[in-house]
């Protein structure tokens, strides 16, 4: 479930509080850990002024009912370090990508950073016991746009740009349409400072895109690109590909396919939805972080669906079904998939959501996530219960992964109707 509320826009300013309350368990899972205990109070306060301002407050507080003896009142893997406060700010925009300059902070989910092939459907929270707010930052001066990102503002880890180039605004003035044809450049680097130490590791890539085919609501593009790992040799990687972009007053539908050749180490999405779990330990290799991980030589199809469907165009975040999907076949065996979806039934009084993640697939040690959240609103959509429950991966100190679950049951209150 998205954790921004949508408002209407027309609103000169518009305001929500929620207060959340529920019993929730950490346990267990494959005879590792401890059984803990808590009861979680979640507030959350939002201000919104048009599309180009917006404020999202609010954190979960965990304060301990049973677990290890000694532990504190409040969980404290929550709040022991800098970056964990970060998670007080769910969101903060300041202008939107129609302006000369948007900035925006808070939890990054799924972000991808413009054409995706370093930085793909990244989470900076995937770790549980590391909350940090990450931020990007969007701007355009004559044909050159760019975002540049961080996902730890608060401490030296993931920073990375894009810088794009219209091509056609370059050569012969404004174009009636922006960005048909670009070349873009973007390095990325983890300075491995925060979240717990880890390997640093820098990549760069070089895109170019062309819009083959715009039509009333419809767009399809070509790329081809090129990336590596300065100061190793050998590491490099090679793409090309489709996509096609559609909206309509009811479907906001992404799609891409891509034919990808990896080497020496280098991949696209090297930054993806399991990064902050494989920069300790790369799925496959028994201790190994990502940044040493010997990946494999070779091939790979890579496919993206993103799309949103609501049957009385009620936009914003809220539609009726949210999916979001990426999946990548390796030549050698292996297979990764990312998903998620979201489905509002009953006149929005009940929302699933769903999501999963499979990592080497196909090959020895793959790592396999999972999570489920129900919400229903009753008595005029004011109140609602929640039921949430997955699993987790928990980084040890000697730089192995812990398996672990969570379950949680509770009740919320808020204005959102």
């Amino acid at each position: 479930m998205p954790d921004v509320v949508s408002v209407d826009p027309s609103t000169r300013w518009a305001s929500l509080l929620r207060v959340e309350a529920s019993a929730w368990s950490l346990l267990p899972r494959a005879g590792v850990g401890t059984d803990e205990g808590f009861v979680q109070v979640e507030p959350t306060v939002v201000f919104e002024r048009g599309p180009e301002f917006g404020v999202n407050l609010g954190a979960p507080v965990r304060l301990r009912l049973w677990g290890p003896e000694g532990s504190g009142v409040v969980r404290r893997e929550d709040w022991d370090t800098l970056s964990d406060w970060g998670q007080l700010v769910r969101s903060l925009k300041l202008g939107s990508d129609n302006a000369p300059l948007g900035i925006w902070f808070g939890k990054l989910d799924s972000y991808s950073l413009l054409s995706g092939h370093l930085v793909r459907r990244y989470s900076n929270r995937t770790n549980p016991d590391y909350h940090p707010a990450g931020g990007f930052l969007t701007g355009r001066l004559g044909p050159v746009y760019t975002e540049a990102f961080a996902s730890d503002v608060l401490g030296a880890r993931l920073t990375g740009a894009e810088v794009e180039l219209d091509v056609e605004h370059l050569l012969f003035g404004k174009p009636e349409q922006r960005q048909r044809y670009t070349l873009a450049l973007s390095g990325v680097h983890d300075w491995g400072r925060a979240g717990g130490g880890a390997s640093s590791v820098t990549l760069v890539h070089l895109d170019a895109t062309a819009v083959v085919l715009v039509r009333p609501g419809f767009e399809a593009h070509v790329l081809a690109g090129w990336g590596g790992r300065p100061g190793e040799g050998g590491a490099w990687g090679a793409v090309v590909g489709v996509g096609a972009d559609a909206v309509t007053p009811t479907l906001d539908m992404v799609l891409r396919l891509e034919v990808r050749r990896q080497q020496g180490g280098f991949r696209q999405g090297f930054f993806g939805p399991d990064y902050e779990l494989a920069r300790f330990q790369a799925a496959g290799f028994d201790g190994v972080p990502v940044a040493g991980a010997p990946f494999s030589a070779g091939y790979s199809v890579f496919g993206e669906a993103e799309v949103g469907w609501d049957a009385v165009s009620y936009g914003g975040l809220y539609k009726h079904l949210k999916l979001s999907l990426g999946a990548e076949a390796f030549s050698w065996g292996r297979f990764d998939v990312d998903g998620r979806v979201a489905v509002q039934l009953f006149e929005r009084s009940l929302e699933v959501a769903l999501k999963g993640l499979a990592v080497g697939a196909g090959k020895p040690g793959a790592r396999y996530l999972g999570a489920a959240e129900v919400r229903w609103r009753f008595l005029g959509g004011k109140f609602y219960a929640l039921g949430t429950g997955g699993t987790l991966l928990f980084p040890t100190t000697e730089g192995t992964l812990r398996p672990g679950a969570f379950a949680s049951v509770g009740l919320g209150v808020d204005n959102a109707r």
